[in-house]
């Protein structure tokens, strides 16, 4: 997921977005737990798309406070 795909989401997208992929991440770290893990590639994809729509959510509340 790319940054400009992040930037277009609402925040209830981002929310649940981030759920997911929290989900995922620690489906993906159980796998690597018990050696079933095939593609090791997996966690640094979810981990940057974590800090992505992190990011994302911390400039909107950065310009929330900013704005009132």
């Amino acid at each position: 997921m790319d940054a400009v795909d992040v930037r277009a989401m609402s925040d209830d997208q981002l929310k649940d977005e981030l759920l997911k992929l929290k989900k995922e991440q620690f489906n993906l770290r159980f796998q690597q737990a018990s050696g079933q893990l095939e593609k090791t590639s997996e966690f640094r994809k979810v981990r940057r798309t974590i800090a992505r729509i992190q990011t994302v959510q911390a400039e909107r509340a950065a310009q929330a406070v900013q704005g009132s």
